[in-house]
């Protein structure tokens, strides 16, 4: 039988050739895919070790290969897919989950500037740092997240006030802003505040002219009836959230 091809071996253990390590790292890279180079490593690993008695057919190494050429338009039917769907994020800000320096997850959050494609597989630029889109945890809108972010930052500067009967004039600034930051609120934003808070605004408000009746002040400003003419028809916050309430 000196035409059957057998791998070698030495101290009762196979010694793995050329091919065959050229084919196990092909095996082994790119999480298991497989390219053109891996397939035709394959395939000479196939022919090299093939039973010469019953050697494989033409026809079969044909349907193999049509087999692996469909397998491959797949693969990149799937990478034409997520270029283009990670083309569409371009502009947009984004939530990215990712790992620090010190081993920590941590969230990354920006606008995504441009994507690069890079061994079949799409990174989407954020402040000049690449991340894969497969880390890719949310897509925020941006009108959504301004209006999260005032809300957020209202109900902070609220809770920052002493108790509404222990308030005084030093108080008043900050209570006059919070009060001219909802009124400047669109009704969006405003949806984003809860009820309790402004009836707690509108408390504080109620409490604060009384503060200033007392302390000698008008209403407003100290010019008259209705302050300066521009606090006296302010819209009263809350009177759209909490009506029926």
């Amino acid at each position: 039988m000196g035409g059957i091809l057998m791998a070698p071996v030495k101290d009762g253990q196979i010694v793995e050739t050329n091919s065959q390590t050229s084919l196990s790292k092909a095996l082994k890279s790119d999480n298991n895919g497989m390219d053109k180079d891996a397939f035709l490593q394959l395939l000479v690993a196939q022919m090299q070790y093939q039973d010469p008695l019953e050697p494989t057919s033409n026809t079969e190494y044909v349907s193999q290969y049509a087999q692996f050429s469909q397998v491959e338009q797949m693969q990149n039917m799937a990478a034409t897919s997520e270029l283009a769907r990670a083309s569409s994020l371009v502009g947009k800000e984004v939530y990215v989950k990712t790992t620090g320096k010190d081993g920590d997850p941590r969230v990354v959050y920006g606008k995504v500037d441009y994507v690069v494609f890079e061994n079949n597989k799409p990174y989407l630029s954020i402040d000049e740092s690449l991340y894969s889109l497969e880390d890719l945890d949310t897509i925020v809108d941006l009108d959504y997240k301004n209006a999260f972010d005032k809300a957020y930052q209202f109900n902070i500067d609220l809770n920052k006030l002493p108790n509404v009967n222990g308030i005084d004039l030093s108080n008043a600034e900050d209570i006059d802003k919070l009060e001219k930051t909802y009124n400047e609120m669109t009704d969006y934003e405003k949806s984003f505040v809860a009820s309790d808070n402004v009836k707690k605004l509108n408390q504080y408000i109620e409490r604060l002219k009384e503060v200033r009746a007392a302390a000698g002040e008008t209403e407003g400003n100290g010019d008259g009836e209705g302050g300066d003419g521009e606090d006296g028809d302010a819209e009263k916050p809350g009177t759209e959230e909490v009506e029926g309430a």
